[in-house]
């Protein structure tokens, strides 16, 4: 009599469920849900309320303040979010335990690149909803929703794989958030996120222009803004072409990172 092994479930499958997993481990932890989805809703609430001015050409702060905002929860939902999940997955011992099971490698980075695309589309939507009804926000029209797309699609890559590579750095998961969290407050600061560009120290320019948080959030502004106030940035255009050449890059560059750097568990274990 012989007896037949059960069917292995496909690889879309296995990608389905942990997919899955990771999004209800997301939405379980309280602490995620709060500093990566409501914080962003919370600043632009409170920036939203005290500094609704003029910033010229007809245009309130709040409109400005909404590509920056969008782009600092692109970078919460991505780069903050995997470095710290990741660096704390690998010190309790939860990677080298995934990593001892039959189920394909590639099917972890699956469920945490759909992870980081649902939590960014809920931030969008959250704050467009939020931006419309009680700040009269401009939504993009016409093509200014493709640029709208392709910027987020490329910007949430680039740091999701830049969040990847970085978790590495952090010693254990209790220091990973104090070693990634004043970095990425850091780049919101000094990349137009908090205030206008243009009023940023050239200096300051010249450093954000080397990270992909300063590129987002101008691609983001050239569909939230008119072209008029595209001369208030330091090329005077919305550069779209070096947006999507530099994010591209920054794309490639955190895949080599984390080929060259992810373990699945910490040194000397």
């Amino acid at each position: 009599m012989t007896t037949t092994s059960p069917a292995l479930p496909s690889l879309v499958s296995v990608y389905r469920s942990r997919a899955s997993v990771e999004l209800k481990e997301f939405f379980r932890q309280r602490e995620s849900v709060v500093f990566t989805l409501l914080l962003p809703v919370l600043l632009l609430v409170v920036f939203g309320a005290v500094l609704d001015y003029d910033i010229g050409a007809g245009v309130t702060f709040t409109q400005y303040f909404m590509a920056g905002i969008i782009a600092a929860g692109i970078l919460g939902a991505s780069l903050q979010n995997m470095a710290i999940s990741i660096a704390t997955e690998r010190s309790d011992g939860t990677l080298k335990s995934l990593a001892g099971t039959p189920m394909p490698r590639s099917a972890y980075f699956v469920g945490k690149i759909v992870q980081v695309l649902a939590v960014t589309v809920a931030i969008i939507a959250v704050l467009l909803l939020i931006g419309v009804v009680f700040y009269d926000i401009d939504l993009p029209s016409g093509a200014n929703w493709l640029t709208f797309a392709w910027v987020t699609a490329l910007g949430a890559a680039a740091c999701t794989l830049l969040g990847i590579a970085i978790s590495s750095l952090a010693r254990s998961g209790r220091s990973a958030s104090a070693t990634v969290t004043p970095f990425a407050l850091l780049l919101q600061f000094i990349s137009g996120v908090f205030f206008q560009f243009s009023s940023i120290p050239t200096w300051m320019q010249t450093v954000a222009s080397f990270f992909p948080l300063k590129w987002m959030g101008q691609g983001l502004r050239s569909v939230f803004l008119p072209d008029v106030l595209a001369a208030q940035e330091p090329a005077g255009t919305w550069e779209l072409g070096r947006v999507a050449l530099v994010l591209s890059l920054w794309c490639v560059a955190g895949l080599l990172l984390c080929v060259a750097t992810f373990r699945w568990q910490d040194r000397g274990q």
